[in-house]
């Protein structure tokens, strides 16, 4: 899809499509949001809190040679969910809590990042061939994925589920209470293999088999639910928080599981402990807890970066 166009998907349904406006504080579905994104309702924030990160010159030692010489990483990016990266209205521009780790990141290093747009599904392979050096795109850290890539992690998110608020769908426990609904899912993502997974144990439960339907753009996504041709949508756990104050009409239902989300790399990356290391300076000087406030994901925060943590369960 073409950066107009992705722009012009996101603002139809945050403005046209569905009446900008944030949920009631009392309403249960969105209770414990935490912190709502920084600037006014309806537009990505835009405050700056990375280019007056230092670097830091004992931890860009930890590069290896030929990239501290070289100075620049060409990074793959994800484009589609606030918080994590999305377009301005420009169409061209990109923001996101995603790109804001990594600028920053980059510069405690002392690195400049050539940034290409790539779909999520494409990331990962892409990585493993060498044509990126690393990607974001909120990739949760799964036992399956640490098999052929490498991860720094930054944040703790997840998985998650949302509905319309007349829906009666409260929570989801289980992967039985999807029985014989429409499930609404990007595709190539943890939520579409962990739905194809499950599928069969609504049979054994003798229920009607739940519908996953997959989608490359998130507007899709949520005009498939507004339509009402989905009855759910799963999706990371920050996203929906922020989709559901933005859209009328819709709840957050639940967490479902928590995953850590990191930088990834080619596996038997060198890039990994300089990252690392970038990752918790940013939390010693403040940087990462104003990445956070600006993107209203303050119960995203972990204690330390690691690399490539085993899956949390």
């Amino acid at each position: 899809m073409s950066r107009k166009r992705h722009a012009a998907v996101f603002a139809l349904i945050t403005a046209a499509a569905l009446t900008v406006t944030a949920c009631g504080s009392g309403d249960p579905a969105t209770a414990g949001v935490g912190a709502q994104p920084s600037g006014k309702p309806g537009r990505i924030p835009t405050d700056d809190v990375v280019s007056s990160v230092p670097k830091d010159e004992a931890i860009a030692k930890l590069l290896p040679a030929d990239v501290r010489s070289r100075g620049t990483l060409t990074i793959a990016t994800s484009v589609g969910n606030p918080p994590g990266a999305v377009y301005l209205e420009d169409g061209k521009t990109v923001a996101g809590q995603d790109i804001d780790f990594a600028e920053a990141a980059a510069k405690v290093l002392g690195l400049k990042l050539k940034r290409e747009v790539a779909s999520f599904e494409a990331i990962l392979p892409a990585l493993s061939s060498g044509k990126y050096d690393l990607g974001t795109g909120n990739f949760g850290v799964t036992d399956e994925r640490r098999r052929t890539i490498d991860f720094v992690t930054y944040i703790n998110d997840g998985q998650g589920f949302a509905a319309l608020e007349n829906s009666k769908l409260t929570k989801i426990s289980d992967f039985t209470d999807l029985c014989g609904l429409n499930v609404a899912t990007g595709a190539g993502t943890t939520f579409e293999a962990s739905l194809e997974k499950n599928k069969g144990r609504c049979s054994e439960a003798g229920k009607k088999p739940y519908k996953v339907q997959t989608y490359s753009e998130s507007g899709a996504i949520w005009i498939s639910l507004q339509q009402g041709r989905s009855d759910v949508v799963m999706s990371t756990i920050n996203g929906l928080r922020y989709a559901v104050t933005q859209q009328q009409g819709t709840k957050f239902l639940n967490e479902f599981k928590r995953l850590d989300v990191g930088f990834a790399f080619k596996k038997g990356t060198p890039l990994a402990p300089a990252f690392r290391a970038a990752v918790n300076k940013l939390k010693t000087d403040g940087t990462y807890d104003r990445i956070l406030k600006k993107w209203g994901t303050t119960e995203s925060a972990i204690e330390k970066s690691q690399i490539s943590p085993p899956e949390l369960k």
